[in-house]
Order: structure tokens, then sequence, then C-alpha cells
């Protein structure tokens, strides 16, 4: 396989394990329905830059040391729990708001004074699954002989990548119709999205 194709299925792969159901799909479509276009960018932007700080382990190696599992693998994983519980409240916590408030009321979008853009980061960086995935999927890219700027290159297709199509999707979110639904039955798609981040957290602490 030529090289410009090898990159081209690089992406490829690259692309279905970003979009793949996960902790940043689910955080990234209630940001963007609930917060609007600017902070569902940002928060794209910060799934990104986690995205970039794990494709930089994986391609230096450094990723081994979580495959390998030990207390660093071990303390990721309980932080990430941890994490996930605690976007998961947030969400269960306004949507009783709302059921207790009553439907004339607003109910404040859980965590909107928080940063978009650390939130996405910290949720994408706290994933240990996420580097497991990027050691998985960079690997079989790396083997053999290569030219030396291979690497920087398999680097900058999940840069360019990340921001892109994260940004994109939450942009898509932006469609009318969509947005339309969601001002409908908002409150119980949020807690939809907060019973599913606690059952990935629960996943993530009864998962090997």
């Amino acid at each position: 396989m030529s090289e410009p194709l090898e990159l081209l299925a690089f992406a490829g792969v690259m692309a279905l394990g970003q979009f793949s159901p996960g902790p940043d799909m689910l955080l990234l479509t209630r940001t963007a329905l609930a917060e609007g276009a600017g902070k569902g960018v940002r928060m794209a932007l910060g799934i990104a830059t986690g995205l970039t700080m794990h494709a930089t382990l994986a391609i230096s190696g450094t990723a081994l040391l979580f495959r390998r599992g030990g207390w660093l693998g071990e303390t990721m994983r309980w932080l990430a729990a941890g994490y996930l519980l605690w976007l998961a409240w947030g969400l269960l916590r306004a949507w009783c708001v709302h059921l207790s408030a009553g439907p004339r009321e607003a109910v404040p979008a859980a965590a909107g004074n928080r940063s978009a853009y650390l939130r996405g980061l910290w949720c994408n960086l706290l994933n240990p699954k996420v580097l497991v995935f990027f050691a998985a999927g960079t690997a079989p890219f790396l083997v053999g002989d290569r030219p030396a700027w291979w690497p920087a290159a398999i680097w900058g297709i999940v840069v360019v990548q990340g921001c892109t199509l994260w940004s994109l999707w939450a942009l898509i979110l932006q469609w009318r119709p969509i947005r339309a639904g969601y001002r409908k039955a908002g409150p119980w798609i949020d807690a939809v999205f907060g019973v599913a981040l606690a059952v990935l957290a629960i996943v993530l602490l009864v998962g090997s």
C-alpha cells in the first residue's frame, strides 16, 4: 500500500474510533444542544487538545505504561470514573430541579458557567481508554521502515481531524429542527445523558 493510502486508512480508523459512543460524544452533544455553538466548539477544541496529548504519548511509546496497568493505569481509571459521575450528577440534579420547579420555570444548564474548553479537555484526558485506543491504533502504522516525517504526519492527522470533526459535529447540532426538539424535551434528554455517563463510569470501574 502506498504512503498516501496508508495515511488515508489511518485517518479512517481514527475517525471511527473517535466518534464511537463514549464520554466525549455524550458530553459534547449535550453541551452543543443546551449551550449553543460557541460553547460546543470550545468544548470540541478541548477534546481535540486532549486527543493531541494522547496522540503524542502513543506515538512516543509512553502509552505502553497504561496498557501494562499498574498503579498509574488504576489511578487514571478511578479519576476518570469520578469525573464522569460528577458530570452525571450535574445533569441529573438539573433534571430533578426541573421536576420540582414545574414546566414554566427555567432550569439553568448544568455546568454552564464553567469553561466548556476545560470540561472537554478533562473529559478526554481522564479517559484511559482513549490512550489505549491510540496506542493500538497507531502501532500498525508505525512499524517497519518509515520516512523521518511519518510520525509527524500521523500526529498531524489526529490534530487536524480532531479539531475539524468535533467542531463540525457541534455545528451540525445547531440545525433548527434538532434544537427545536431539544428545547421541547431538554430536561429529559439531559437525564438520559446523565444516566449514560453514570453507566460509563460504572463500566469503567468494574472493567479490567
